[in-house]
């Protein structure tokens, strides 16, 4: 799937490090060392954000490992395998039609 340039740019200024990928139909961003909001642990791990419609979900964030934060959260996904690395991923619905920034945004806030 094509995304607005406009979003992917608006990426690349957030994240200076984000790359793009296609795996089994899916396409994905991958934010190297993406700082997390205070009190998780770690502080920053490499996410990979699949913007679309996936597992019955609008979008997921999936994390290189699992994290620890002040609430406990549905892990559901343990170690899918994408890109040749494993992936974690807590349970998060999400509306549909945001812009990229936002779906991360959403996704990161679920651990607060």
């Amino acid at each position: 799937m094509d995304f607005p340039q406009d979003q992917i740019d608006e990426l690349k200024k957030l994240f200076v490090h984000v790359s793009s990928c296609n795996e089994s139909g899916y396409s994905y961003f991958l934010l190297p060392n993406l700082p997390l909001p205070e009190l998780c642990n770690p502080e920053k791990v490499d996410v990979l954000l699949c913007p679309t419609p996936r597992d019955n979900y609008n979008s997921r964030l999936f994390f290189a490992e699992k994290i620890q934060s002040r609430k406990s959260l549905n892990w559901n996904v343990n170690g899918i395998r994408i890109i040749e690395r494993n992936w974690y991923a807590f349970s998060l619905k999400t509306p549909s039609n945001l812009r990229l920034s936002a779906m991360i945004a959403l996704h990161l806030k679920g651990l607060l």
